[in-house]
């Protein structure tokens, strides 16, 4: 699945429950052979509310370079990488990031379609990941253990937290976008 054939896209979400905590505005564009992406999340996490704005560059391959994020109380978080799984988080290398491909941002379901887009896999075939997971809304990265399986290559898709055992199952649109994330987000 390449990306030049993406074009600008606006997606939105919201909580699954439709209440006033959740909402997610992203811009998708074609960028130096890759894509910028640019998010805004308003949400909630337990008892804390907040807000994050986000910008990821992505290459023609689906891995990620760089990652900005930004709360409204004030925390930053900067990542590159070489998209080999060499990071550095604020201008400091992270050797325990070592092997991380992807991103996960706690907050938003965008970023499940990179690994969908990336590994793109075919009906029945499931992978393994380490990936940079980041907390919201205090912005701490640390790597974490995922599989994605398709169950319907280019439509649905099994993912699964090593970690914590949490599962869901993520429809996808025509390229790849995460439409509805059960309990979690739903796709407006």
């Amino acid at each position: 699945m390449s990306i030049p054939t993406l074009i600008f896209r606006a997606i939105r979400w919201s909580a699954w429950d439709g209440c006033e905590t959740g909402m997610e505005h992203v811009d998708v564009r074609p960028g130096d052979g890759g894509l910028d992406i640019s998010g805004v999340v308003i949400a909630q996490e337990g008892e804390d509310e907040f807000g994050l704005s986000y910008r990821l560059k992505l290459d023609a391959l689906w891995h990620t370079k760089e990652v900005h994020l930004r709360t409204t109380s004030g925390h930053v978080l900067h990542l590159e990488s070489d998209g080999r799984g060499h990071w550095r988080e604020n201008g400091k290398d992270q050797p325990a990031l070592q092997g991380c491909i992807d991103v996960d941002i706690q907050a938003t379901p965008l970023t499940n379609t990179l690994p969908i887009r990336r590994l793109d896999l075919e009906t029945g075939e499931s992978m393994e990941i380490r990936l940079c997971y980041v907390t919201v809304p205090d912005l701490i990265v640390s790597p974490a253990n995922q599989r994605y399986t398709a169950l319907e290559a280019g439509s649905l898709y099994r993912f699964e937290s090593l970690e914590s055992g949490f599962t869901a199952d993520l429809p996808v649109d025509e390229d790849g976008f995460v439409l509805d994330y059960a309990g979690l987000f739903k796709r407006l």
